[in-house]
């Protein structure tokens, strides 16, 4: 990327952001580094929860660097996973999501809105999301029984957050508003996972904290990539 396109590129991330949206952004950065500092959370925890919520935040908001922020998050992420023996996040991760930020860049590049600077947002019909989501419910009881075999923690919840986190990151690469309630569904499942962990004695707040954040920016973002879906 030469000078001139990382001007371009940056010009179009600042732009175009709304009030509510940086208050937002500013809210949820916050919380996390609030509860962080208050439960004395490491650093590792804290980077991979703030790194998290600018990646889900920019994802909503239809920017490309959010796959940067992804990038870092996935990382750190699955070694927090890993101490907490929950080796589907980790899998999921390594193998799935951190080749996938790679692949989100390239193809958003090609839909971007000049005026906007956001993505361009589209949807499925009924009848598609349907299908999309009954092979999604399959998917998660076979893997789950493969985590049971393997010995980890909640393989049946684990295995759900998994799943369905393949499912709505593919489409969210194809810029499809059906993302949102996948991670609507996960996050409020991760949620779980992570405050089982938490009162089990695990120091992962800040963790916690960033699943918490992620299930309020997926509700908002429904409703925004819903009525941009339409408009477009």
């Amino acid at each position: 990327m030469n000078t001139k396109d990382l001007k371009n590129y940056l010009k179009s991330e600042l732009h175009g952001w709304k009030l509510w949206e940086l208050l937002w952004l500013a809210l949820a950065t916050a919380v996390i580094l609030g509860l962080s500092l208050y439960w004395k959370d490491n650093w590792i925890s804290l980077l991979a929860a703030v790194t998290g919520v600018w990646c889900v935040i920019l994802t909503g908001k239809g920017k490309r660097s959010s796959f940067l922020f992804g990038t870092i998050n996935t990382i750190f992420y699955a070694w927090i996973s890993f101490q907490a023996r929950y080796f589907g996040e980790v899998m999921l991760n390594m193998l799935y999501y951190l080749p996938m930020n790679f692949v989100g860049w390239f193809v958003w590049k090609q839909h971007m809105n000049e005026e906007t600077g956001e993505v361009v947002k589209t949807k499925l019909s009924l009848q598609s999301s349907a299908v999309i989501y009954g092979l999604t419910a399959a998917a998660i009881f076979l893997y789950g029984l493969v985590l049971r075999a393997m010995g980890g923690n909640l393989p049946f919840i684990d295995s759900m957050s998994t799943v369905v986190s393949i499912t709505a990151q593919i489409l969210s690469i194809k810029r499809l508003r059906e993302q949102w309630v996948l991670w609507i569904a996960v996050d409020a499942v991760t949620v779980f996972m992570w405050a089982v962990n938490f009162m089990k004695g695990g120091e992962t707040i800040a963790t916690l904290a960033m699943w918490s954040v992620y299930l309020i920016n997926a509700v908002i973002m429904f409703v925004k990539w819903d009525r941009e879906a339409k408009q477009a």
